[in-house]
């Protein structure tokens, strides 16, 4: 089993204590996000955990604990974005970030840190040259503290729709972003990066930019030296290319509160989620009420018994 540690928020910016006791506990509630009466009680023990995928726009306030992660494999997806406040209403001053990134690179090795330049946002303001340069900045930097960056374009939520008009955000055309991935593509490689799109609905590959995993499951066999299972994630959009995995987080909790995040509603709403959060409950948000129904998620270890990696597999 993988554990997804969250897409839906930022658990190792604001709930990382949280998440550090149910592992400690051994398990954890998740609510199904379309029906929130009906909660999954999840194993946190190692010996069903394979791996744990992190993500986040902030790990400082992990990276202090980091050591209480010691009995599993994980790596982290870090977003790491030129936007102001304009999109990106409370993560730490870009300077910041990349001090983090290269702390948290210095800690646990480049192979585990992931850099995520995501989601490419197109304004009047905002265009291909922008693009450019941000990366060539961020990629020269972070060149000695991660191997691979995930890229992907802004993706038309109607939930979002709103926040984006309002700020003038616009569709890239066609030729830009065959610029802007070719241009990329040769930035990646100068700076030594593997680069790889997300879950992107066109095919970059005639501009050099292959589909990969973000929840990966070669990067996975790497961190743990076997073979896994690997069943393609059916709750993921349809050119996801992850694998299957739990996800443990919530929506409309995070503090970030970016204006183009699917997984934040109303700023009131997410404040009043924050509040609602017991650092000794089970659940990231609230606790167990009568009505609810708990039943325990089936987990299981994807490892193929008996198959050790070898240098001679693919």
């Amino acid at each position: 089993m993988i554990l997804s540690v969250s897409r839906r928020t930022d658990i190792p910016a604001f709930y990382f204590d949280w998440f550090v006791k149910r592992i400690q506990k051994g398990s954890l509630m998740v609510k199904n996000p379309m029906n929130p009466k009906q909660i999954y009680k999840v194993s946190t023990k190692p010996d069903v955990v394979d791996a744990i995928v992190f993500w986040t726009k902030n790990p400082k306030p992990a990276i202090e604990k980091i050591d209480y992660l010691q009995p599993y494999p994980y790596y982290f997806q870090y977003t790491l974005n030129p936007y102001d406040e304009t999109f990106e209403k409370n993560v730490p001053v870009l300077e910041e970030r990349l001090k983090t990134f290269k702390q948290l690179s210095d800690c646990i090795g480049p192979e585990r840190v992931v850099w995520r330049y995501d989601p490419i946002i197109f304004t009047e303001s905002r265009g291909v040259d922008y693009h450019i340069a941000s990366f060539t900045m961020l990629a020269e930097i972070l060149r000695y503290y991660t191997d691979t960056v995930m890229v992907s374009f802004l993706d038309d939520y109607r939930k979002i729709r709103g926040n984006m008009e309002t700020l003038e955000v616009r569709a890239p055309r066609f030729h830009e972003v065959d610029t802007l991935m070719e241009a990329m593509v040769k930035i990646a490689e100068r700076n030594k990066l593997n680069i790889r799109s997300c879950a992107e609905k066109r095919v970059l590959i005639p501009q050099g930019l292959f589909p990969g995993s973000c929840i990966d499951p070669n990067r996975i066999e790497r961190l743990i030296e076997k073979k896994i299972i690997k069943r393609k994630d059916k709750n993921q959009r349809p050119n996801c290319e992850c694998i299957e995995s739990i996800d443990v987080g919530s929506y409309d909790s995070c503090l970030h509160k970016c204006t183009y995040c699917y997984a934040n509603c109303r700023s009131e709403i997410i404040e009043g989620q924050y509040k609602n959060h017991d650092p000794d409950s089970p659940l990231l948000i609230g606790k167990v009420a009568k009505g609810d129904v708990v039943r325990a998620r089936k987990t299981e270890s994807l490892i193929i018994k008996n198959r050790q990696l070898s240098l001679f597999d693919d």
